[in-house]
């Protein structure tokens, strides 16, 4: 048996395969990943599924770079509790984490008001179009379920257009169409070249998480498949 791991970027993929998960991609589409992890599900009979990323800070506390173990994933009127014997051993491993309650939202919140209302709507720490679905689906067929996001934009941090195009299906971006938006709004290039290294710096904090944890991101489950 295995972990799948929920992603919706390439380079969360890559990451996902170093610790031996199975890459479940969205590209940023819901009804896409709904249908690939529902595949994926059937295929592999998985031991847990993880959300594995990068999300959008909503609390004004948190900070590039800030590693997020989520205790429920939270969407619209649903609510899901993550696995308690796999969030004890996230918090174990990683002891500077910060257990919080994650929001899925189904289009990435570019605007800082917009992140202020789904703040005060929601009550969540951080925002990502993935892990809404992924804990739905783990609860409808009974899969242990645990989420581990690090913050790539903090609450007092817009996006800019090029950042918001869509993606490719296997989740790489389409450089082309961000240079061509770049070229027609060169204003937002500082913007975008700024959204670009705390991007990696949230990266580099998932690496980091994801050697703590060691294989398959610390499931409590796999000894027992």
């Amino acid at each position: 048996m295995s972990v799948l791991a929920v992603v919706g970027l390439a380079r969360e993929a890559r990451i996902a395969r170093r610790a031996k998960m199975i890459p479940v991609i969205s590209g940023a589409d819901g009804e896409r990943l709904t249908e690939r992890l529902e595949a994926a599900i059937a295929k592999h009979k998985p031991s847990g599924i993880v959300s594995l990323g990068i999300a959008g800070g909503l609390a004004p506390l948190l900070k590039i770079g800030d590693i997020i173990v989520a205790t429920h994933v939270v969407h619209d009127d649903e609510r899901y509790p993550c696995d308690a014997s796999w969030l004890s051993v996230l918090r174990h491993k990683l002891p500077r984490a910060i257990p919080a309650i994650l929001v899925g939202h189904d289009q990435i919140v570019s605007h800082i008001d917009g992140k202020r209302r789904l703040f005060a709507h929601s009550g969540a720490h951080a925002v990502d179009m993935e892990s809404h679905i992924a804990a739905r689906l783990a609860a409808r067929h009974g899969i242990p379920f645990a989420a581990i996001r690090t913050i790539s934009d903090a609450a007092s941090r817009g996006l800019p257009p090029a950042a918001l195009l869509p993606l490719k299906p296997s989740g790489r971006i389409r450089t082309l169409s961000v240079i061509r938006s770049a070229l027609g709004e060169p204003s937002q290039i500082p913007d975008l070249m700024r959204t670009g290294r705390e991007s990696g710096r949230a990266f580099r904090a998932l690496s980091r998480a994801r050697k703590a944890l060691g294989l398959q991101m610390g499931c409590p489950y796999m000894a027992k498949s």
